[in-house]
This record gives C-alpha cells, sequence and structure tokens, in this order.
C-alpha cells in the first residue's frame, strides 16, 4: 500500500470513529433488534410486484450497508443479510431526517430498516424506509467494492471479509452446511447412530499417518491428537452398537497443499453384518443424494468437465487400474524391480527391495490421478491396508475400496478385520516398519485387541473426507476454498 492510500485509510478511519463516538454519545447502539422478514424471503413473496408498484405491507429487515447511490432527493442503499440482499430507497420527500441520517451512513455499517414494500421504475424490489436504526458502525472501510477481495491468503486470513464482499464465498460456506447436513441425514435415516469418540489419545491409531504430539499438565501426560476416529467406533461395535458414525475433526502432521489441510473434517461409520460390496451400494447412494442437494443435479460439472453420478459407479481392480496406466499387465505377482522400474518412469522413488503390494499401491497412487467419474477401486494389497479383512480366495488382497472421482479418493471403506490374532500379528508388522524408520506405520494397540477378543461381529466400514466432498460439489480447485479458517503460518 503506497503513503498516500495509507493516509486515506487512516483519514476514512478516523471519520468513521467520529461518528461511532458520536452515536455512544447519543446513547449508544441497540442490544437487540426486531426484524420481520430476510431479503430472501421478500424476494420470495414479491418477485411478481409490477415496476412501480407500492404496496401497504410493511416490513423491517436488517443487514450490512454494501452500495450507497444518491441521485437529487433519492437516495439508494442495498443490504446484505444471511439470505441474500434488499435494496433500501430513501425519498427525501418523505423525510429529511431520514434522508440526512442516511446520507451519514458508510459501507459496512449494520442497519435496520422499516418502511413499505416497493418496486422502482425499474422494477428493482425495494423497501421504501420510514424509520432507520444504526445497529453497530464499520470503524474500517470495506475492501475495494468494484475488486473486492482477490488476494487468496488475505481471503483464507480473513474470512470474515471474504465473506462480506465475494458471493462465492458465502455460497461455498452455506453449501458446505447443507452437505454436512445431508450427509447426516443420509446416515441417520438408515438407522446409524452419531456418536462422538475422543480427541486426544495416548496413542493416535486408525490410520497411516503422523500426529500432534500436545502435553495435559494436570496428569502430565504425553498425548497425540487423533488421526481417525476407526478404532473407537469399531470399539462400539463390539460394545453393541451396531450402526454407528461420526462427523469431526481430524488431525495429520502433514504437508499442505490443494487437496490436504492438516486438521480436516472425516465422516467415518461401521455397520455390523455388513461388508465391503453393502458398504459400495450405501456410498453410491449417499453420494449421489448429496450431489443433488448440493447442485440440484446428478451431473454437474466440475473445473469446467462434466461428471455423472449415474448409477451404478464402475468398479476396478487396483492392479487392472495400474495396468491400463502403465500399458502393460501388472500384478502382485509380479517382480518388484519391474514395478520399481515403471514406477522411477514416472516420478516415483525406484526401490527393487520393496514389496509389490506396495509398489503397485504407489503406482496406483499415480494412476487414479487419471480417474474422472465415479470409479470404486477395489482390492487393495494386504500390506498397506493393516485394517481389513483379507480376501478369501486370495490372501494378499483384501476386501477394500477407494471412491475415486476427478484424480481423488473421497471415500476409502473394507470390510473389518475381526480376527484379533490377524489384527496384532499385522500391527506387528507395522511396528517393525516404525522401527525401520516408517513415522507413519501404525502403532500396536493393545487395547483394541482385547476389544476385539471380545468379538467383533462381521462389519463393514468407511471414511468419507468432507472437505474433499465440498470442493468437488462447490467446484473449487483448492481446499483452503472450503474450510473457513484453513492452516497457515502466522503473519510475520
Amino acid at each position: 500500500m503506497s503513503e498516500h492510500e495509507g493516509t486515506t485509510e487512516e483519514r476514512l478511519t478516523a471519520a468513521r470513529q467520529s461518528k461511532h463516538e458520536r452515536v455512544i454519545a447519543e446513547g449508544g447502539y441497540p442490544h437487540r433488534f426486531e426484524r420481520t422478514d430476510l431479503a430472501a424471503t421478500l424476494h420470495d413473496r414479491y418477485g411478481d410486484l409490477e415496476p412501480g408498484t407500492q404496496t401497504d405491507d410493511r416490513v423491517t429487515v436488517a443487514g450490512r450497508l454494501m452500495l450507497h447511490r444518491s441521485f437529487g432527493k433519492l437516495q439508494f442503499g442495498t443490504i446484505q443479510d444471511s439470505s441474500g440482499s434488499i435494496q433500501l430507497f430513501v425519498d427525501r420527500g418523505f423525510s429529511d431526517a431520514v434522508a440526512d441520517e442516511f446520507g451519514d451512513y458508510d459501507l459496512g455499517d449494520w442497519v435496520g430498516a422499516t418502511g413499505l414494500v416497493m418496486t422502482t421504475k425499474k422494477g428493482e424490489l425495494s423497501v421504501k424506509v420510514e424509520e432507520l436504526t444504526m445497529l453497530q458502525k464499520s470503524l474500517r472501510p470495506l475492501p475495494d467494492k468494484w475488486h473486492g477481495l482477490v488476494d487468496v491468503e488475505q481471503r483464507s486470513r480473513r474470512r470474515y471479509l471474504d465473506l462480506m464482499v465475494n458471493p462465492e464465498a458465502r455460497h461455498v460456506a452455506l453449501t458446505r452446511a447443507k452437505i454436512v447436513s445431508e450427509l447426516r441425514r443420509q446416515f441417520e435415516s438408515r438407522g446409524f447412530v452419531e456418536v462422538e469418540t475422543p480427541v486426544m489419545l495416548s496413542q493416535a491409531t486408525g490410520a497411516l499417518a503422523r500426529p500432534f504430539l500436545t502435553h495435559h499438565n494436570t496428569l502430565d501426560l504425553d498425548l497425540q491428537l487423533r488421526i481417525a476416529t476407526e478404532l473407537y467406533l469399531k470399539r462400539l461395535v463390539v460394545g453393541g452398537l451396531e450402526r454407528v458414525f461420526e462427523v469431526g475433526r481430524t488431525f495429520r502432521n502433514e504437508g499442505i497443499d490443494s487437496t490436504h489441510n492438516p486438521e480436516f473434517t472425516m465422516l467415518e461409520a461401521y455397520q455390523a453384518f455388513a461388508d465391503y460390496r453393502d458398504i459400495m451400494e450405501l456410498i453410491e447412494e449417499v453420494f449421489i443424494a448429496v450431489a443433488e442437494v448440493a447442485t440440484g443435479t446428478r451431473k454437474p460439472t466440475y473445473q469446467g468437465r462434466d461428471l455423472s453420478f449415474e448409477p451404478p459407479f464402475a468398479r476396478v481392480a487396483l492392479a487392472d487400474l495400474v495396468s491400463d496406466f502403465v500399458g502393460k499387465p501388472v500384478s502382485l505377482d509380479s517382480d518388484p524391480s519391474l514395478l520399481a522400474s515403471l514406477l522411477a518412469e514416472r516420478g516415483g522413488t525406484e526401490d527393487s527391495d520393496a514389496d509389490p503390494g506396495k509398489l503397485l499401491f504407489e503406482l496406483y497412487e499415480l494412476a487414479h490421478r487419471e480417474v474422472w467419474d465415479p470409479t470404486f477401486v477395489i482390492d487393495f494389497p494386504t500390506v498397506v491396508s493393516p485394517l481389513s479383512r483379507k480376501r478369501e480366495d486370495d490372501p494378499r488382497l483384501t476386501e477394500r475400496f477407494e471412491l475415486v472421482i476427478a484424480g481423488s479418493e473421497y471415500c476409502n471403506a473394507f470390510s473389518e478385520l475381526n480376527d484379533p490374532a490377524d489384527q496384532l500379528a499385522r500391527f506387528e508388522e507395522q511396528a517393525e516398519a516404525r522401527s525401520a524408520g516408517d513415522a507413519e506405520a501404525h502403532v500396536i494397540d493393545y487395547d483394541y485387541i482385547e476389544a476385539l477378543s471380545y468379538g467383533l461381529p462381521p462389519t463393514g466400514g468407511l471414511g468419507i473426507g468432507v472437505d474433499r466432498l465440498v470442493m468437488l460439489l462447490t467446484d473449487q480447485a483448492h481446499i483452503r476454498e472450503v474450510i473457513l479458517f484453513p492452516t497457515l503460518r502466522p503473519e510475520s
């Protein structure tokens, strides 16, 4: 900002401060305000009103003043509330006092207005103002009204300004709320019970990820923030809650990019007496319903390309997807050196001694970026699926799937491993990897093994990345656009 601009802003702020002090001296601002109608309600009720019509219907509206224009004896203002915007029509011929008061208002002020519903000659629905109330002064000028707030970092740091001046930001925030609400409704309608599980744990379990660390002073106890809710939800199924789900914040000490934020929202759910095929059917139904609520169609667009949520979603084995990607048949029986070289050719890290299942999975992480329409990728290697039940016909594979859409994973699900001996053995394999330097390998959760020893019935489980789903259904390319307050470095 130039010195001149800084001086101008300081002068504008000083003028607003002076008006604010005058309001305080005259008795201050009201502690509450009785509004009769939202802007959207008025547009719905009077949308067919002919141009140049004045009704006898008196309403009271309130919102932030976003536009103010004067034309001789007439003034026009636009206030914005949570539902939309409505125009205020101020006529000096009706009241000099009201006109003078309105002329002294600044953009950004919170305003209450009472008057008659009308339309201008151009057909703009308005409230012909008879009474005005200053609800709260905005002591700072809003961002440039013609260009809005466009700097991505500033929009993320000062989301309150972003929501004020950018309609798209408000749309995303409100659509996110609709998506989360519909997700809850879908699971509750199927008999799932919403529960809450711990955020602070002695050991963060349930996923392959690095946790955040914290400390409880009174207990003098080191704790970790949860990386998943899985093992606690499955404990509840052991206890007899046959269908449970949780929508909650999850924390992983990982990098930040267009699809990752260290603090994010997951929906996890577990259904007794189901396997991963049942969960595929459930997910298909849920995603179709949520897409229709969020976008109004089963065929939205994302980043300029059409998507189709029409059932049935495609199903493809992980090895087959990788084979198509590399242009030759590959599987768990392939020579590890071949898989390693194929990975290296595509920018991965070559490791000829790695397990074929790990190499296939790393190739899959590249291959799935080319998948567009909703696709269930099934049959993941056991070595990368420590909590999944093995396939009976090939124990090297598990009954696991990921739902891939537009190149990203939106749901991870599987038939849950419920054999305590097998689970302990897999935990021990993960512990060996952890000892060898893999900070994301799973720790041994002995309490969970004890819970399994009391019997987990056949169970299907799933995890949905809520933030990514909101990105998809609001057509956003970066996760920071759908998290109201994303993780950022502190400003210097």
